[in-house]
């Protein structure tokens, strides 16, 4: 038995199916505290990263982790620091999200994951079986809970182990952002803390996978609710943390604690980092996007610079007849602001080739919103022809806003690789804006002061596939746009509730009638990084068949 325990909390960037990569990780982190650390803690399923989805299903995937957990098992012979490994594990015959105790050459103890989330962006039922409520392990002669991320979210586990003489917590775990989810975290763990009176580290995953992003985050909170240690958001880190057993129980020493990252900082931030990560996971060389001079292009071209740097990311303005003076100059300058290559390429002779080759069959209709999607769509062939033959991935650059009420072209915008707006409302694109010609970002590889001109902050949105257009002939003003869709999208407010917070019954049924018949769009967009509490794609699944209107 021991009164003392130095752990190292790991808050690591794994890859999505890289079982030899992840262990690297594992390796690297284990030498850097050799000697000073008893036992080292990573975050949920950091062998498979997570989450591994239907991969994880595969026989083949789920021996490789079996032969890789066992192959740091044997590696923990060496008198070195122990190993709290979280992995995809096998036990009779049932596949669970699991954490290994690898310590002396051999797995000393697994423990399975009880309360499986199936809701949201969660579908862990899908693939995993849960476990039995569990006990804690012995290390040293400590007895410690392994809960695993949702096993805190409610009381049982934790009253299992108090009840089965747990005497400190470490809880793996996989939660990704929204921008509420912080605070919540936090305020979770204090409450979970004075119910039990034991000491508990959270330890989250850090980095991008798909459309969501792990801000990492990590704390340990003390009996009492003291704050020991706060590890950083939005990047890497590790921390060793002494932890002394006396008369009262088992505390943590304050440690490292950083200042954590909120408001419109987070944000950005959790943009910068799935984008990043999403590019460099999947070996893109960079970037290509279409910059028209208007504010979304222009703040995703800022996100992309600050996440890859200027020489990875490539700009083409694209006019049309429609195209003003302003836009050209705007974009112009808001590439020499981000220091990116911009190429001029018109769609002109694109856009009138179609229409001439369609005109035999338009006959003597008039033009409609047909010929203004030509423009879009003649925008999208030419990023994709320039994507196929240089190899950088498309950015769209669409908004929450337009995706909601499908202000967007199918196979024109909407046409991409990836999205950093996807789950941005037009409100807060212009705040992001403004924040960031203020503000340069912590690890941002773009410029150190402004990253657009003031004038795409100000001027009108506009599409500008038509003379004289602006988003508010088709839309109603944002800041009313943006209260009717968060309500219908985030929080499922009832028709009369909505119009109660100001809104005519009429602006109500004309958004939520757009917002159900867009559905086929969002079905096709790309994916983006999840901000908001309810995100389309993992997070928000309606039908797209769907005669149900609660504004009749």
């Amino acid at each position: 038995m021991t009164d003392r325990l130095a752990i190292a909390l790991a808050q690591c960037n794994p890859t999505v199916g890289d079982v030899a990569g992840n262990a690297e990780i594992v390796r690297q982190v284990r030498a850097d505290f050799s000697g000073r650390a008893d036992l080292v803690v990573f975050s949920e399923l950091m062998l498979s990263g997570y989450p591994p989805e239907d991969l994880v299903l595969k026989p083949a995937f789920q021996d490789e982790l079996e032969e890789t957990a066992l192959a740091l098992a044997r590696e923990t012979a060496d008198g070195g620091p122990a190993l709290l490994l979280p992995t995809p594990w096998r036990v009779d015959g049932k596949l669970h999200n699991a954490v290994l105790l690898l310590d002396a050459g051999e797995i000393q103890a697994v423990r399975a994951k009880c309360d499986l989330p199936n809701y949201n962006v969660f579908d862990e039922k899908r693939v995993f079986q849960p476990g039995e409520l569990p006990g804690p392990v012995s290390f040293r002669g400590v007895r410690i809970g392994v809960p695993i991320c949702e096993d805190i979210w409610t009381e049982d586990v934790l009253e299992c182990l108090a009840e089965t003489g747990a005497e400190l917590i470490l809880v793996p775990n996989g939660s990704p952002f929204d921008r509420m989810k912080p605070d919540i975290r936090l305020n979770l763990a204090i409450s979970r803390v004075a119910a039990f009176d034991l000491p508990l580290a959270y330890l989250n995953q850090v980095g991008g996978q798909d459309e969501l992003v792990f801000d990492g985050g990590s704390f340990v909170i003390n009996p009492g609710g003291e704050l020991a240690v706060q590890l950083p958001y939005f990047e890497s880190a590790a921390a060793l943390t002494v932890w002394t057993r006396g008369p009262a129980g088992w505390r943590c020493e304050v440690e490292r604690r950083d200042q954590p990252t909120e408001g419109l900082e987070a944000i950005y931030q959790a943009m910068t980092l799935g984008l990043r990560d999403y590019v460099n996971k999947n070996r893109f060389p960079g970037v290509i996007i279409g910059l028209s001079g208007g504010i979304d292009s222009a703040l995703s071209a800022a996100v992309a610079v600050d996440a890859l740097g200027p020489d990875r990311v490539w700009c083409v303005m694209m006019p049309s007849v429609f195209t003003s003076d302003e836009s050209l100059e705007d974009a112009a300058e808001c590439a020499r602001l981000l220091g990116v290559r911009l190429d001029d390429v018109s769609i002109a002779p694109a856009v009138l080739a179609f229409e001439e080759t369609l005109a035999p069959v338009f006959a003597d209709r008039a033009r409609d919103i047909t010929e203004e999607n030509l423009q879009s769509r003649s925008r999208a062939i030419t990023l994709m022809a320039l994507s196929n033959k240089f190899g950088h991935m498309v950015l769209t650059t669409g908004n929450k806003s337009e995706m909601s009420v499908g202000y967007a072209t199918i196979y024109g915008d909407m046409a991409g690789g990836y999205s950093v707006l996807k789950d941005v409302y037009k409100t807060t694109v212009f705040e992001l804006s403004a924040w960031r010609n203020q503000d340069r970002p912590a690890g941002a590889l773009g410029p150190e002061g402004r990253a657009m001109p003031e004038n795409i902050l100000v001027k009108p949105p506009s599409a500008e596939l038509r003379p004289d257009q602006k988003d508010e002939d088709s839309l109603p003003p944002y800041e009313a746009l943006d209260d009717i869709l968060e309500s219908l999208v985030e929080r499922e407010l009832a028709f009369e509730e909505i119009l109660a917070r100001g809104h005519t019954a009429e602006t109500v049924k004309r958004i939520e009638h757009l917002l159900y018949i867009a559905e086929y769009k969002r079905r096709q967009a790309p994916p983006g990084v999840k901000i908001t509490q309810r995100a389309f794609g993992r997070d928000r699944r309606y039908p797209i068949t769907n005669g149900f209107r609660d504004a009749r």
